[in-house]
């Protein structure tokens, strides 16, 4: 079965012990790493993987060949992207009329961001410059950005770049809609046994939790000289309940998303039956 998923420490660590064999009756996993972006991509092109992790906002577009799963992806609190400057300002009119980089077009960060923005930014940003999002703080910290746009571990690290905190889009989120964030996603072809596959992944990260060092050097391979503190901190995160189960409140979150991306034009409209 060919699967795209991120190597970063929390997908390498769901994930983990299906790729190494360790779910009984799971079928062998042929595994592309790629950032977000790449897959978000991979899920749109006309011979895609089975299975891929993509962000939240590339859903809408690849519904009708690809069905979400309730679990194995990344929906919480407290994990949501962040806005960096230089400026070490906390008045979003900074951003009127600024060059913005952000890790992708179709990702979760980025519709955070538009929301939040054609509410704080008065008159709107300026250019939005699309780059890999290992790349955006050192563009700041440099100057060749105005403000960046971060997600996944630069969370933790930013101050070591000089950077300020400008906003908290997941903060943002959770007290305008009192719900979680929806990050990625973890979607399958419609055309597989789609129950099979959440039931290995849910194994996967059942596991995961049971054996937590069974995987420290796998992630760690991945994480490309993460500090391993670092590393744990990101799967505390980003590996949680939501993980294992969506349920009620991570649909509606996903739903909320969808909803408000769509009326301000940024995803096509989604039947929130579609999601189930």
């Amino acid at each position: 079965m060919r699967i795209a998923f991120s190597p970063c420490p929390n997908d390498t660590f769901v994930f983990h012990a299906w790729v190494h064999g360790l779910i009984p009756g799971a079928p062998k996993l042929d595994v592309t790493y790629a950032d977000i972006d790449i897959t978000n991509g991979l899920a749109a092109a006309p011979n895609g993987p089975d299975v891929l992790k993509i962000s939240y906002a590339a859903l809408p577009w690849v519904l009708n060949e690809y069905a979400l799963l309730p679990c194995g992806g990344a929906l919480g609190r407290g994990c949501g992207p962040l806005v960096l400057t230089k400026t070490g300002s906390n008045d979003p009119g900074v951003l009127s009329g600024r060059r913005v980089a952000v890790p992708s077009e179709r990702s979760t960060a980025y519709l955070l961001f538009r929301l939040w923005a054609a509410r704080n930014v008065p008159g709107g940003v300026g250019d939005i410059v699309v780059m890999p999002f290992h790349e955006i703080m050192p563009a700041v910290r440099d100057g060749s950005i105005d403000a960046g746009l971060v997600i996944h571990e630069a969370r933790f690290t930013y101050p070591s770049y000089g950077l300020t905190l400008l906003a908290d889009m997941g903060s943002w989120w959770e007290e305008d809609t009192g719900l979680p964030i929806p990050l990625g996603a973890i979607i399958a072809r419609r055309s597989l046994d789609l129950k099979a596959i959440a039931g290995w992944i849910r194994a996967s990260v059942e596991y995961a939790w049971a054996h937590p060092e069974a995987s420290r050097e796998y992630v760690l391979h991945h994480a490309q000289e993460m500090d391993p503190d670092v590393a744990k901190a990101h799967i505390n995160l980003y590996v949680n309940e939501f993980t294992a189960d969506l349920g009620e409140e991570g649909y509606a979150a996903v739903t909320a998303l969808l909803t408000r991306a769509a009326a301000e034009g940024l995803v096509p409209e989604v039947d929130p039956a579609k999601l189930r």
